[in-house]
């Protein structure tokens, strides 16, 4: 368990520094030492610049927070999904991982759980608990998310609300149920909601809203795992009807809203994720007019990142596949086998055509023009442009090119400073809509225009609202629209691998092939000499096959030294 790693904190002390650029005092915090040390939680500002580093504790782009990473490869990656692949094969995608002998993940996710016990903890003793309300209930908001990141790799989890001793006997017995723990989370959160300021901070701090948020994705989530793995309905309803009320929580507050600019229009969707405190895009639009993002990791302007994530997701280096392409539905709302709108893929941008807008804010057609890092702003392109500006080439890897999370303008590798979206208000919306049709298998047009329609029409003025009678005159599946709606709205945000898992559907998408362009009787055929991958019996590009699915793959195994630290923990069914 956590054992070698609080011996490792009581040897060499914990120096907790503020997180904020703002402030520049620290705290030399030797756990054992310091418990009862009266000097330094005597302030309610220590309390505070003890929170500040729980910030840095969410996800981001690059992987070097173990478990936080949400854009290259780490638990919660699209890269581990179906949709998307890479140059290597990503044995977690194929199926292929096994049990390791240490795990960042797990250890990590425990060692801060310790540091957030540990202020709640002499936040006990404190006489004045309204001074002191905001870090408790920082603290309360990420003991709930630390908890739920091990829930949602592990399963059955040890629940840990108070810092305890190395020699504790909690930490040599089995883990707790995962029901017990979510209901702790559920209860964290609700807790912090009360304590948590109910105006959003233009800094960037937990609000009120950030609680019901988080509550509305752990109950959906924890909901459907009973749904469809334990066949639950009781325990199901309840805790999706938790999620509905929580999201419907932060829709009445009023506090968020979608992101659009008249300017940006169709776009907004695509420029509201490279939001930089820069020239950045075409309506002059800063970090401070994104409505949407209610908790996210913060970036400042000239600071040097860890990956560069223009050339990642412009650079050819992520390939999404057909499958990815074929989600996004024509402009009348129906999917592609049965839109008469959908002009086939025999032309490199032809099943661009008539298509969902999101789909080019995602990914690049081919022969798109697109910056040149020069700085300036075109909405069209004339004569002089056409010497200077970069054309997209699709003719390599899967055919497809992503340009989500690609900057537009100039700026030097490494040095993007947008935010990424731990919590967007989208994703509430999302949630409300299926945690309202999956409580009794329906829902309303009311509670659609509510919530999902908004998010479909931000992108696609124009396009026909999901409603009862568009499934029901077409043939459509409500559940599969829903999904579908939350799938493509969320590319690439760290969301499908763990939505596949809790749907049971696993076994079904992770195990087809990943395939890239149709290429047999296209344009691409007698225009891409180079393409040398296998072709499929429908003459599609095969990017990786003989993937496998095995159940116990729901869960990752527990790493091997904490088995051997604790065998009281068990290890997750099938890792034996």
């Amino acid at each position: 368990m956590i054992t070698k790693y609080i011996k490792k904190i009581i040897a060499a002390g914990f120096v907790c520094c503020c997180m904020m650029a703002t402030l520049t005092s620290c705290m030399d915090l030797d756990p054992k030492a310091d418990l009862g040390d009266n000097l330094v939680w005597s302030k309610a500002d220590n309390f505070q610049l003890f929170a500040n580093q729980f910030y840095g504790w969410t996800r981001d782009f690059q992987q070097g927070a173990n478990y936080a990473s949400g854009l290259s490869d780490g638990p919660h990656s699209d890269y581990r999904s179906d949709l998307v692949c890479t140059s290597s094969i990503n044995t977690y995608s194929q199926g292929t991982n096994a049990i390791p002998a240490t795990d960042g993940n797990y250890t990590t996710l425990y060692k801060r759980i310790y540091y957030t016990n540990l202020l709640l903890k002499n936040a006990e003793g404190f006489s004045d608990k309204g001074a002191i309300a905001a870090p408790m209930g920082e603290a309360l908001w990420f003991r709930a998310y630390l908890h739920f990141e091990l829930v949602q790799l592990y399963g059955n989890t040890q629940l840990l609300t108070e810092p305890l001793d190395m020699d504790s006997e909690k930490l040599y017995q089995e883990r707790d149920d995962r029901g017990m723990v979510v209901d702790q989370i559920i209860k964290d959160l609700q807790q912090a909601a009360t304590l948590l300021p109910s105006t959003p901070s233009a800094a960037g701090r937990l609000c009120k809203d950030a609680a019901n948020a988080l509550i509305s994705r752990v109950a959906l989530y924890e909901g459907t795992w009973q749904k469809f793995h334990n066949n639950n309905t009781s325990r199901a309803n309840e805790l999706l009807t938790i999620a509905k009320n929580a999201a419907d929580a932060v829709i009445a507050a009023g506090n968020f809203k979608l992101f659009y600019n008249e300017t940006l229009g169709k776009d907004s969707y695509r420029y509201m994720f490279i939001l930089e405190d820069a020239a950045c895009n075409p309506a002059g639009l800063q970090k401070k007019d994104n409505t949407e993002y209610i908790m996210t990791t913060r970036h400042r302007l000239d600071d040097k990142m860890a990956l560069n994530i223009t050339h990642a997701m412009a650079g050819n280096v992520c390939y999404p596949t057909r499958k990815m392409a074929n989600l996004y539905l024509c402009q009348d709302g129906l999917p592609v086998t049965k839109s008469p709108l959908f002009q086939g893929y025999n032309q490199p941008t032809s099943e661009f055509l008539n298509r969902d807008n999101r789909m080019n804010g995602t990914m690049f057609y081919h022969g798109e023009k697109y910056w040149n890092n020069d700085g300036k702003w075109r909405t069209t392109w004339d004569d002089n442009d056409l010497a200077d500006c970069l054309e997209v080439n699709v003719r390599s890897n899967s055919g497809y090119q992503t340009r989500k999370w690609a900057v537009e303008r100039k700026v030097d590798d490494y040095y993007e400073s947008m935010d990424y979206p731990i919590i967007r208000y989208a994703e509430v919306l999302l949630n409300y809509a299926e945690a309202a049709y999956e409580m009794n298998d329906n829902i309303s047009d009311a509670d659609l225009d509510k919530s999902l329609n908004l998010v479909r029409l931000r992108a696609n003025p124009n396009m026909p609202k999901l409603s009862n009678s568009l499934v029901s005159s077409n043939g459509l599946n409500m559940r599969e629209e829903i999904r579908r709606e939350r799938t493509v709205e969320l590319l690439l945000e760290g969301f499908r691998i763990d939505d596949l898992k809790r749907w049971a559907t696993a076994p079904t998408e992770m195990a087809m092939d990943q395939l890239g362009v149709k290429f047999s009787g296209t344009w691409f055929e007698t225009n891409w000499a180079a393409q040398a991958r296998q072709l499929n019996n429908e003459g599609c590009i095969i990017m990786y096959t003989n993937r496998t699915w095995n159940d116990k793959l729901y869960l990752y195994p527990l790493p091997s030294d904490q088995l051997q630290l604790n065998p009281q923990l068990g290890q997750n069914p099938g890792w034996q």
